[in-house]
């Protein structure tokens, strides 16, 4: 079998065409891939060369882990859920090429463990419950924040989360004023007109490494900083300030699949909205268009490729 795919053959060289495709095993699926976003944040390190390493990873890849489709086809274990409406969180299925995150494909093949059931009547905005259980697992187990570093696609969830757990509407920065629209329910501001420096909590997505000194500056005294963005460069931070005010710091990791499952339990309840987010929608075809665009265009707030053309 083989597939259309997105590949990057090297840091900022990106190609589109066919790769062949290991055939599935007893318990796996086949995927029919219908739309699949493109992520800023990591998709744009791999592309730049600047993804820190990672057990995997190499050149050429398929990136991608926002795709979502029909069970076309399973092995004898899995037959039962041909016909399937699934979120797929990437694949390693690749003859020629890496699987990282790999599900950026015509076609996938994954474990059927890995093929979550998801709502068709959602379409592209299917492809969120990547970050909306990024933004869950971000806020799971402790107290909501008040301020949000970012207002791309993550940074709006993890504040329409919070007002759907019933917390105060947090505050947002972002300094890109394109970026300040959109919000609901909450207030958007560039970072430079806050004068508050006493938030208990502050959840950062913006994947900047340079940010911590001016958020360790506006925490109240044993305040926490949570670091939900993607990072590529080291962080650092100057110990003084932290230590007055007994800053506390954590790393929200990889999302699981629980986060994955109240996720999608907050999206059917209608508690957790997710319209408004998919902003550019291009077909397959035009990946290696829509990419530069994805990554470098502040206006573009979340790009989704179309595989019908491709069927």
């Amino acid at each position: 079998m083989d597939a259309l795919a997105v590949i990057v053959e090297a840091p900022r060289r990106l190609a589109f065409r066919t790769l062949d495709v290991m055939a599935p095993g007893p318990s796996d699926l086949v995927v029919e891939a219908h739309w699949s976003g493109i992520s800023s944040g990591t998709e744009k390190l791999l592309w730049t060369g600047e993804m820190p390493p990672f057990p995997g990873m190499g050149y050429p890849l398929v990136p991608g882990y926002e795709t979502v489709g029909r069970v076309i086809d399973a092995g004898a274990d899995a037959k039962g859920r041909i016909g399937d409406w699934v979120f797929v969180p990437g694949a390693n299925c690749y003859v020629e090429a890496h699987g990282l995150f790999g599900g950026t494909a015509q076609r996938l093949v994954v474990p059927s463990a890995r093929a979550f059931p998801v709502a068709e009547s959602l379409g592209p905005d299917g492809i969120l419950f990547a970050l909306a259980a990024t933004a869950h697992h971000a806020l799971a187990g402790g107290d909501p924040p008040e301020l949000i570093i970012g207002h791309g696609v993550l940074g709006r969830l993890l504040a329409r989360l919070t007002i759907a757990a019933g917390a105060p509407p947090p505050v947002v920065w972002d300094n890109k004023e394109c970026r300040r629209s959109g919000a609901r329910g909450y207030e958007v501001i560039a970072p430079k007109d806050d004068d508050r420096r006493d938030y208990r909590k502050i959840c950062d997505v913006s994947g900047s490494a340079d940010v911590l000194d001016t958020l360790i500056g506006k925490l109240a005294k044993g305040g926490e900083i949570v670091l939900a963005g993607f990072y590529a460069h080291r962080i650092n931070f100057a110990f003084a300030p932290a230590f007055r005010a007994e800053a506390r710091l954590r790393v929200a990791a990889e999302w699981g699949p629980d986060d994955l499952s109240s996720a999608r339990a907050m999206i059917e309840s209608g508690d957790l909205a997710l319209d408004g987010l998919v902003s550019d929608i291009r077909p397959a075809t035009e990946a290696e268009t829509a990419y530069p665009a994805a990554l470098l265009d502040p206006n573009c707030l979340k790009m989704v490729l179309d595989w019908s053309e491709c069927a």
